[in-house]
């Protein structure tokens, strides 16, 4: 057995693309070992700025004898016959045994291969996973045809140590024609396969050859490269936090940029550095915006006021030798330019009120077929007012000045440079210009929740705003039929419906969602001309309005029902039992799953899951004998036409029960619901070992069936239980 080491030595790979590509070329070389009969015991890549790597250890010298047998036709098959096998197998007539069988004579071609040296099966991989790597976005350069992340400087190839004898054949592409030469290719541009790897770029350049990972890894060491980006996550996070600590301040925690940094140096050295207090009179999340987006920079709090400290946090890749006075000096001054930037842009947003942006939004078109962002607004509006009426403690007037004021940040100084904080911007001017606590804080919460694991807006006026905002969005886009297709989403139509369904079941909001989305569809008239056809004569108005309620119908309400039972899923609630719920018209999504939690705790009981097969009994014979003769049962049971005890039983249970479930679904009770169901068991199973439903009697078989339809009928007063599973 034997150790592979591969290293892809190219400039700087993206950080986000790092991870990624460890994966890929681990799985290529790993699939394409297996696809030879190679075993291995074990591999593992890293990636660094410039390099990816792959170690492999416990790999054979060389790959297995095969040893194949093929049976052929019968040795008196007609000519052709032979010929084609003896063409697909590679062998001539005379290399083939011919063995006795009970059917015949039949031909075996039996092919052996010798084993292959492994370095040639690796030479081959290598060069292959090169040229098929799944980079995101890759590259050409100078006159070479093949492609990579960034310009490929050199192959390190070295198994059982030595140099895997391989190269990138490459077929170079005509020069360019034009003006000026190629950039002429360095010593570093060498595609046949080496030991050779190199430094640092910056404090250790020179190349060194290696004869195992463990060689490498060392050299690599004392050239002031950390191999294992885990290694240097951990040196940024563990040095960042004493830096902090030794200040008297605390590393806001920041595990993505912590990773996202070791893919940016090799050689980590975290250091200190300070800004202008002053700059702290902007708000701490466009300094944190500023400070990680922008430069990769840690941020400080002050643990006695909770509020950032003007301490930042940078990571050096090298080592400097003046303590690291010239480098701070250097972060410090391209972040104060930055902040300055930040500052600007705060204190002119200040100057005036969000009222005065909300003229800018006629510029700003929402989509083509749904009108611009201040036609949005007054739709939000409309609805928000809408919506307070159904949301406790919910003040009406609050509600619209909000959704007035929700999208004003759009158009000031600070969102059009950084995106990132609208709503929360809006937040801060909107305190600034004395609005109440609920007003501001629907401002900055109408785009929550943004993910299934994002904070619900829980205040009245937070969640009418966020409500309206979303509903517009799903009923807008569906009734110019902008639907989601298969993997396709183009404007979060999904996340939308989810943010939905949280605000309004996490909140206990009861409306009837149906009722809502068309009262939302309202204001889309002037927009659907297009989507909307109308003959000569015709009530525009009313085909629009056909039009959307179709499309609520047909496609808005069951792509809430799909998005429930998604959300639902991942809490443990079946599917069926919420197709079940919904099937009876209820669009109370409140009551909806408290129906839904009622019925999955019922069929867990004996009685429900004996009840739920009685019904299906039932209905399955009624299904049969309805098509067979061509009519339904759905009659009232004729009390006189009862012969057994248990048919009567049954009838008598059934007008109980039926009442009792019905008087408790009026209260909301589903449990005393489920429970008044729940008696129907025994009746309904003495009526099956006892009663023949398909009489003789033409009057006693109808009668009997009509009982069967009873008893579909009562079941299905709570949810439809011919969709439930089981």
């Amino acid at each position: 057995m034997a150790d592979l080491l591969i290293e892809l030595f190219s400039e700087e790979i993206p950080a986000g693309m790092q991870a990624k590509a460890s994966e890929d070329l681990t799985r290529m070389m790993g699939d394409a070992f297996k696809a030879a009969g190679l075993s291995f015991d074990n591999a593992q890549a890293f990636a660094t700025p410039q390099r990816l790597v792959l170690s492999v250890s416990g790999l054979p010298i060389s790959t297995p004898d095969v040893r194949e047998e093929r049976r052929g036709p019968r040795t008196d098959a007609p000519e052709k016959a032979i010929e084609g096998f003896l063409r697909g197998v590679k062998v001539a007539r005379h290399e083939c045994e011919e063995r006795e069988e009970a059917k015949g004579t039949f031909l075996y071609a039996v092919i052996e291969k010798k084993g292959r040296a492994t370095s040639e099966v690796i030479a081959e991989a290598l060069e292959a996973t090169i040229r098929n790597f799944p980079w995101p976005k890759s590259q050409r350069w100078g006159s070479f045809s093949h492609k990579w992340v960034r310009p490929l400087r050199n192959i390190l190839c070295v198994f059982d140590g030595e140099v895997v004898e391989g190269q990138l054949i490459d077929v170079q592409v005509a020069p360019y024609k034009g003006a000026g030469a190629l950039p002429k290719l360095d010593k570093f541009q060498n595609f046949r396969f080496n030991n050779v790897t190199f430094g640092h770029r910056f404090m250790a350049p020179e190349s060194f050859d290696v004869s195992d990972f463990s060689d490498y890894k060392q050299k690599l060491f004392d050239h002031k490269v950390i191999l294992d980006p885990a290694r240097r996550a951990t040196l940024i996070h563990d040095t960042a936090q004493t830096l902090a600590s030794a200040a008297g301040l605390e590393l806001v925690k920041d595990q993505g940029l912590i990773n996202e940094v070791a893919g940016l140096v090799e050689w980590p050295v975290p250091m200190m550095g300070s800004f202008d207090p002053a700059f702290l009179s902007v708000p701490e999340e466009v300094l944190i915006l500023t400070m990680r987006k922008d430069q990769k920079y840690f941020v400080t709090r002050d643990p006695s006021t909770g509020k950032l400290a003007n301490k930042f946090i940078f990571t050096a890749n090298i080592e400097p030798t003046d303590g690291g006075r010239v480098v701070t000096a250097g972060n410090e001054r391209v972040l104060t330019a930055r902040l300055s930037d930040a500052k600007f842009f705060w204190d002119q947003d200040l100057k005036h009120k969000l009222e005065d942006n909300l003229p800018a939004l006629e510029d700003i078109v929402f989509h083509i077929e749904l009108g611009r962002v201040s036609d949005r607004v007054a739709r939000m509006r409309s609805l928000a007012q809408h919506l307070a009426q159904f949301i406790p403690g919910c003040d009406a007037a609050e509600a619209d000045r909000a959704a007035m004021l929700a999208k004003a940040d759009l158009v000031s100084g600070m969102v059009f440079e950084f995106p990132e904080v609208q709503g929360v911007m809006g937040r801060y001017y909107a305190k600034a210009q004395g609005e109440s606590d609920a007003v501001a804080d629907a401002v900055r919460d109408h785009y929550a929740p943004a993910g299934p694991n994002d904070e619900c807006p829980s205040t009245p006026v937070s969640v009418a705003v966020a409500l309206a905002e979303k509903i517009d969005t799903l009923v807008g886009f569906f009734a110019i039929d902008k639907r989601p297709t298969g993997s396709k989403d183009p404007y979060a139509l999904r996340r939308a419906a989810l943010g939905i369904i949280r605000l309004i079941t996490e909140n206990g909001i009861r409306l009837g969602l149906a009722e809502t989305l068309l009262n939302a569809a309202k204001p889309l008239k002037p927009y659907l001309g297009l989507q909307v056809s109308v003959e000569e004569g015709g009530d525009r108005d009313e085909a629009i309005l056909n039009h959307v309620t179709t499309t609520i119908e047909e496609h808005l309400l069951p792509f809430f029902a799909d998005r429930l039972k998604v959300q639902q899923r991942d809490l443990g609630v079946r599917h069926d039992l919420i197709d079940a719920v919904f099937a009876k018209g209820d669009d109370d999504l409140v009551r909806v799953l408290a129906r839904v939690s009622a019925l999955s705790a019922f069929l867990d009981t004996d009685d429900g899951a004996n009840l739920l097969a009685g019904y299906k009994r039932a209905a399955n014979i009624l299904r049969i004998e309805e098509k067979k003769d061509g009519r339904t049962f759905d009659n009232a049971v004729d009390g006189a036409v009862l012969v057994d005890a248990e048919e009567k039983a049954l009838a008598e249970a059934l007008t109980s029960a039926v009442a009792g479930a019905e008087t408790a679904l009026e209260g909301e009770d589903f449990e005393a619901a489920m429970a008044a169901l729940s008696k129907l068991r025994a009746p309904i199973d003495a009526f099956f070992d006892k009663v023949t439903v398909n009489a003789d009697d033409a009057a006693l078989r109808a009668n009997r069936l009509a009982l069967l339809s009873a008893i579909r009928s009562a079941v299905n007063t709570v949810a439809d239980f011919s969709l439930i599973e089981g």
